[in-house]
């Protein structure tokens, strides 16, 4: 293991097992070698993984388990159906992702590494949310637009930005963003965001027309409590209004379930 770092890689028991790989493969990948001391393609292959893993400088945890000393190393072996050794099983947020078996030379380890790590655009997609929860929201927007040059389909990319965009109310921008990861459950609730900012718009003088301008104009209470009276006189639409401001508000919003009670008290 000469040049290799302690959180590079690391030799993983039965104890360590869940701290190490499961846990740890939340904050960045985790690539498990399965190996024992009598296998001869074991002694090729771990020498090109610890190589590997020393270049990528800790994009990734090689996790070591030796099969003969540890019984997770079987239990993953059955778990993944694979029936030799080495295997070696990559996992990402605390799932098994891919897997090889055998010897692979440096070149194909290389490649298993490439599609396992982040690409260029959700790394950028990840900063910029963090550059979002700090506040920077300009800083936040450039880095979703950055990685949106590298990957038009990134799905953090297009809804962070979605999301900036409806917070300040640009709201023609983000409908296609949001539409492309429709059903998504972030994408829904920024669908009804829009919906919502829409209704600043809504034609009339009646309850209905005036509680979707309360809400489009940011007063959900009012608008909530105006929807659930409109339901004694327009109840299809009222109703399908309160659950399109539900969905918008989120079910974290104290508002939510109460009103949520109260419709269903009133429909049945």
């Amino acid at each position: 293991m000469d040049g290799m770092t302690e959180t590079n890689a690391i030799d993983v028991t039965d104890a360590t097992f869940e701290q190490v790989v499961v846990e740890g493969s939340r904050e960045r990948p985790v690539v498990v070698d399965l190996w024992a001391a009598w296998c001869g393609p074991c002694r090729t292959l771990g020498p090109t993984l610890e190589k590997v893993a020393a270049e990528r400088d800790g994009a990734f945890t090689l996790a070591k388990i030796d099969v003969d000393a540890n019984g997770v190393g079987n239990a993953l072996l059955q778990a993944v159906q694979s029936q030799g050794i080495p295997t070696v099983v990559a996992f990402r947020d605390g799932q098994p992702v891919s897997m090889f078996i055998g010897a692979y030379p440096e070149d194909e380890v290389n490649r298993f590494i490439d599609a396992l790590l982040p690409s260029d655009a959700e790394v950028e997609a990840a900063e910029a949310e963090a550059a979002a929860q700090a506040g920077d929201l300009d800083g936040a927007e450039a880095g979703f637009r950055e990685a949106l040059a590298e990957d038009e389909g990134n799905r953090d990319a297009g809804l962070g930005l979605a999301r900036l965009l409806v917070g300040r109310g640009a709201v023609d921008e983000a409908r296609p963003l949001v539409a492309r990861h429709l059903p998504d459950p972030e994408a829904e609730r920024l669908h009804a965001q829009i919906e919502v900012a829409d209704w600043a718009g809504a034609p009339g003088d009646g309850v209905l027309a005036a509680a979707k301008r309360a809400a489009a104009a940011g007063d959900a209470a009012g608008a909530l409590e105006a929807l659930t009276e409109a339901l004694g006189s327009e109840r299809d639409e009222a109703r399908q209004a309160l659950v399109t401001l539900f969905s918008a508000l989120g079910e974290e919003d104290p508002l939510v379930p109460e009103y949520r009670r109260r419709l269903t008290a009133a429909l049945y």
